[in-house]
């Protein structure tokens, strides 16, 4: 749904924040329905409005023209308890149209992971295989042998017209054409760097189907967010399941004198991977509606720990005086443990009721975030005095980088929680400037591999 820049007013765009977060959370309706009902409220409240009255008024008003909605989602839950495991397989079809929505859903999530496993195995059709020295080449592409069958999927799902699809196809289609025309030397320091960037600038294009084109919703973007790690989660556990397959396949063949090492490294793992990650996007959209999210629950099971590894960390280092390490491993280290931070950060706001007051957890995670911080300054400052020493490196210039972006939003997200805290400010503005920062990450990201290779002559 649009944000609003006027007419309902401010109270009004609040309550409206806190009724859609009652909906997401107990999932009796879907999204579709949800952005019905949301543009129903909308335009009940714009009337309202019109004939003078107050934002908390017309809302209120409103909300009852709309309908008992706590009744209503009790009432769907108990209703459709039953069938629950029924819907979870058949992709949310209802009984009016006898399944036949759900199980188009689901051939074309389906058709969908198929072609994305295949296209792992389309190089191999022009003499390039995982053999012969073409690692590079898997390297640079391996961005394109999922993501965009996830677009597709979700453009697909959320009906994304023609026009705006256009949108999204040219990032990936000027992507490839620049990681692939690029002459990497043969050591590159700059081709892994495109290549672990390159999945994180085009996830956004992924973010711009999921929300049907309407990136400039906050309220979609948040929903973006908690489907990105809804997704990481589904993937891990395939994967998990994946591995287990592999093993048993391999431990079964042995068993009869034969050696299919080479089944798994070319077929089981390559195209598997490029296809679990469109089928764990379709069981993210096929269970929101009968089961909770589990991000959230984690997010609250993993701040304290978290929370307690940094303190002990900072503690430590202070009492041996011992500086941050520069090297390439602990530099991957640090900022693979400010992203987990920042997604336990962004977790939390998603899951989080805007109209509870400041609790534990919310302090639990402040301290977090300012642990972040001072790990974040502490490599920042160990970074900088490397380059004086030794000049800018690929490598060093990316943790540059990703640590300033990742210290401009845990700085100011500390600010506005602490604001939130002391009673100065809506927790609405952290989940919104969470979701606004999200463009940031993609565009650091699209600027290393498309900037960093020329810059550092392709070495």
């Amino acid at each position: 749904m649009d944000d609003a820049t006027s007419g309902p007013g401010r109270q009004a765009e609040e309550h409206i924040a806190a009724w859609r977060g009652y909906l997401r959370k107990h999932r009796a309706i879907d999204e579709n329905d949800r952005d019905e009902l949301e543009d129903h409220l909308r335009s009940q409240i714009a009337a309202l409005a019109e004939a003078g009255l107050a934002g908390d008024e017309a809302f209120l008003v409103a909300i009852k023209r709309v309908g008992a909605l706590d009744a209503l989602t009790r009432e769907f839950a108990r209703e459709h308890s039953e069938r629950m495991w029924r819907h979870l397989v058949a992709g949310g079809a209802s009984a009016a149209d006898g399944g036949r929505a759900g199980r188009v859903e689901v051939l074309a999530a389906c058709g969908l992971a198929v072609a994305a496993a295949l296209s792992v195995k389309v190089p191999s059709l022009f003499g390039v295989t995982f053999t012969d020295g073409n690692e590079a080449f898997y390297a640079r592409n391996a961005s394109f042998f999922a993501l965009p069958f996830v677009a597709a999927f979700l453009a697909w799902k959320r009906r994304v017209a023609p026009k705006k699809m256009a949108l999204a196809v040219a990032p990936f289609a000027a992507m490839a054409l620049a990681i692939n025309a690029y002459p990497f030397a043969g050591d590159s320091a700059t081709l892994p760097l495109a290549a672990l960037h390159l999945p994180i600038a085009l996830w956004l294009v992924a973010g711009y189907c999921y929300t049907g084109g309407r990136w400039e919703s906050s309220a979609r973007r948040m929903d973006f967010v908690r489907f990105s790690g809804e997704l990481f989660i589904y993937f891990v556990l395939i994967a998990l399941g994946g591995g287990v397959l592999t093993g048993v396949t391999l431990a079964l063949f042995s068993a009869i004198g034969l050696n299919v090492e080479w089944l798994a490294q070319r077929w089981l793992v390559p195209c598997g991977a490029a296809g679990a990650v469109v089928f764990a996007a379709w069981l993210v959209e096929a269970k929101q509606s009968v089961v909770e999210n589990m991000a959230p629950v984690l997010t609250r099971l993993f701040t304290p720990l978290f929370a307690a590894v940094l303190l002990a960390f900072l503690g430590t280092a202070a009492w041996a005086g011992v500086g941050f390490d520069v090297e390439r491993e602990a530099l991957i280290a640090s900022d693979l443990l400010l992203a987990l931070v920042l997604g336990l950060l962004l977790y939390a706001v998603s899951a989080r009721d805007p109209r509870s007051a400041p609790g534990l957890f919310d302090w639990l995670q402040l301290t977090l975030v300012w642990c972040a911080l001072l790990v974040d300054a502490a490599a920042l400052a160990a970074i900088g005095v490397r380059i004086s020493e030794f000049g800018f490196s690929p490598n060093k210039a990316a943790a540059l980088g990703e640590n300033v972006v990742l210290l401009v939003n845990l700085a100011w997200s500390a600010w506005l929680y602490l604001r939130f805290l002391r009673g100065r400010g809506p927790f609405d503005a952290l989940a919104r400037w969470q979701t606004t920062y999200l463009p940031v990450y993609s565009a650091w990201a699209a600027f290393v591999v498309v900037a960093f290779p020329p810059l550092f002559g392709f070495s």
